[in-house]
């Protein structure tokens, strides 16, 4: 952090304050914020998979950074056992998001619950078709 005085120890605000403002933008233009990735994963757990993975490519050609649980947790925990724990730690997750984009015209019980849980926090939700 600078100082409002000049070399010669003068206040000199007005050099600070546009110092600022160029490390403000400088901060924004690199600025990435999370966003949730809500779309199936259950049933056609290959091709619902392979589509996530195409979600999260798209989020990150927007300009954010996709936290997709469903590419995540299913590495290491069981659905048919850990469902709940896992549907808790997605909406962690989702708490720590700004937005939550859905995907696909199919709503499945749990993007359901991540929905619910978003309108709750009066997050913003954008819905996005296959194409």
């Amino acid at each position: 952090m600078g100082t409002k005085c000049n070399a010669e120890g003068y206040s000199d605000p007005v050099p600070y304050e546009a110092i600022r403002a160029i490390e403000r933008e400088e901060r924004k233009r690199h600025y990435r914020p999370l966003v949730y990735i809500c779309s199936p994963y259950a049933g056609e757990v290959e091709r619902n998979t392979m589509k996530a993975k195409e979600y999260c490519r798209f989020a990150v050609d927007n300009g954010v950074i996709p936290i997709a649980p469903h590419l995540l947790f299913p590495q290491f925990m069981e659905e048919a056992t850990e469902r709940e724990l896992a549907m808790l730690m997605n909406m962690v997750l989702l708490g720590r998001c700004r937005e939550l984009w859905v995907f696909g015209s199919h709503i499945s019980e749990g993007m359901a619950a991540e929905i619910r849980r978003a309108k709750q926090k009066h997050m913003s939700i954008r819905y996005f078709k296959e194409e």
